[in-house]
């Protein structure tokens, strides 16, 4: 019997025991006096953190909604009781939903708030069968420590472990399993919305970093989204410009994680871009080694992007990403909703990590791309201008859910980096060494990277002239940069060469279109020369473009936001005046 037809017959019992009854006390006597109920609890809390099987039915309507709180709901044995409670009614919405009425007067918090923090073995354990559960937690403790005392119901891991018979050798093999879930929905603090009530209503509370820009436009509708469902938020602000990305700021998180006690099931929110989505990761991943956390991503960058991206990271001495951590997000919402109050300039260069996408992962993505062209930023994914059309509102969506799918097939297959055919690295291979020096846009320093790679792909005669000249026209059609003088330092642009190397193992391994546009290929060798030849020839080829290949508003300042560069260059003079 699968999770699914465990959890359906744990309803359907639990729910006929406890009809008409508005006695907590008496409802919770009636289910640990049940063995039938006592089974159904002991085998889902076994049951396996990854259940193949359910993946052959994903297909089915709402499966995909089930799995994230089926393994809520196999870690919550020793959990207080809301964790169950919650995760039950949840189910019944989805498996049960003639049954849900009595489930949730069950969980109600009024009832729940008697027991206390009063976790669900406890209150079994005070049942008949109690020497039985006992006996139960013994065997859990020894065979499947995971399901006795998770450290969250988020991650799990194994290992294997051998030496020799004097023990002066030992070897050992770890592996890591991590549960996560991506989201598109639309308008996620309606308070008919469920997806964040039902995971913070059975912790009690809800710890929350925002970008001061989100707080500005969305507080007053997240608090009173949480107020409506009686769920107290903690709102913590924080500035998150490019600049913002420092140790020093995370350090600050950590202290806020401190202050709050955040515990190690408990997911922090994060809501902003693509810098908070990164800082506040990193933060989560130091805070007692591994927090949880959710992110909402209120930019293109943070929703398909920085947002489900495992690898949180800030900049340092010069370079963008120097420090970090893998850390995946529980979950990832994308809410297009939130891009209504972003600016034009924001929106075109956070579109350059979908074009990424398209040019190596997907074709139908890139076709779609072609087919909106700058209607999709300058509408802002539909959600501006009464005469955006249903044919752009559909493409909005088909395009964010297909860049996000193509990102997280390629990131999540390679969870820790540790191998380099990474499609989602292109025009990420030269871009972070000139990127705040030039005090660019990400989107445009990462466009100008894309441009650059293809070019060189097509020289390589890895790809045709029309297709070369496809990918750079929409690039171009965006308003995004293909090309900035930056390029033509020489020894910055051998400089960043090198340190990709280095950050990549000992290899180039720079993510190119190959073939045809939807495909990769990995350009590991090139010496300065060809590097430098490639640039010229390059920078040629982009004068047959709109602009001489510049991008509208490729610099951070342009939008309203402080310039990398000039603070790089205050840091250095610093530096050396320290010397």
């Amino acid at each position: 019997m699968n999770q699914i037809s465990l959890a359906s017959n744990l309803i359907r019992s639990i729910s006929s025991l406890i009809e008409n009854d508005t006695d907590f006390s008496t409802g919770w006597a009636r289910i640990r006096e049940n063995k039938g109920v006592i089974d159904l609890i002991t085998s889902i809390v076994q049951s396996p953190f990854h259940e193949a099987s359910l993946d052959e039915l994903a297909f089915k309507k709402n499966i995909l909604r089930i799995l994230p709180v089926l393994r809520r709901l196999r870690a919550c044995y020793s959990q207080p009781i809301t964790i169950f409670t919650g995760c039950l009614v949840e189910l019944a919405e989805i498996l049960e939903p003639t049954l849900c009425k009595s489930l949730v007067h069950f969980n109600n918090k009024a009832l729940i708030d008697i027991q206390g923090k009063r976790s669900l073995s406890r209150i079994l354990i005070d049942g008949p069968f109690g020497a039985e559960l006992l006996a139960f937690s013994d065997l859990l403790e020894r065979t499947n420590p995971h399901a006795l005392f998770p450290t969250s119901s988020y991650r799990e891991s194994t290992g294997s472990v051998i030496s020799e018979n004097d023990d002066q050798t030992v070897e050992a093999v770890m592996s890591h399993h991590t549960f996560t879930s991506i989201r598109i929905e639309e308008d996620i603090f309606n308070n008919k919305n469920n997806t964040l009530k039902n995971i913070y209503r059975p912790l009690g509370r809800c710890i929350c970093l925002i970008d001061s820009n989100v707080e500005l436009h969305y507080r007053d509708r997240i608090e009173s989204y949480f107020k409506t469902h009686d769920i107290p938020i903690y709102l913590n602000a924080y500035r998150a410009m490019e600049v913002d990305k420092t140790l020093a700021v995370v350090e600050r998180m950590l202290n806020d994680f401190k202050q709050h006690a955040v515990a190690r099931n408990e997911p922090v929110l994060i809501i902003g871009g693509g810098v908070l989505a990164d800082t506040g990761g990193l933060a989560c991943a130091l805070f007692n080694r591994n927090t949880p956390y959710i992110i909402i991503g209120s930019s293109i960058v943070s929703a398909i992007d920085a947002g489900p991206s495992p690898r949180t990271c800030c900049d340092g001495l010069g370079y963008k990403n120097l420090s970090g951590a893998y850390h995946a997000p529980v979950l990832t919402i994308a809410d297009r909703l939130f891009f209504k109050t972003l600016k034009i300039g924001w929106l075109r260069h956070g579109v350059a990590e979908i074009i990424k996408m398209a040019v190596v992962k997907d074709h139908t993505l890139f076709e779609q791309l072609e087919a909106v062209g700058p209607e999709l930023f300058l509408t802002k994914f539909a959600t501006i201008n009464s005469h955006s059309s249903e044919r752009i509102r559909e493409l909005a969506n088909k395009i964010l859910g297909g860049a996000m799918r193509s990102y997280v097939e390629a990131e999540y297959d390679n969870l820790f980096e540790t191998h380099q055919c990474r499609p989602h690295a292109y025009g990420h291979t030269w871009s972070p060494g000139f990127e705040l020096q030039a005090g660019l846009l990400h989107g445009h320093a990462v466009s100008i990277g894309m441009g650059l790679g293809a070019f060189l792909s097509h020289k390589m005669g890895w790809l045709d002239e029309k297709s070369l000249l496809r990918i750079l026209q929409l690039i171009s059609d965006f308003e995004l940069s293909l090309w900035h003088d930056i390029l033509l330092d020489e020894e910055l642009l051998w400089s960043a060469q090198k340190s990709i190397i280095d950050k990549r193992g000992g290899n180039l391994a720079a993510p190119v279109p190959k073939d045809r546009i939807g495909q990769c290929g990995y350009i590991n060798e090139l010496s300065k020369t060809q590097l430098r030849e490639g640039i010229l020839d390059y920078q040629l080829a982009c004068k047959k473009f709109t602009r001489d290949g510049i991008g509208i508003e490729p610099y951070c300042k342009d939008i309203g936001l402080e310039d990398p560069s000039e603070v790089l260059a205050e840091s250095h003079q610093i530096h050396k005046h320290q010397k």
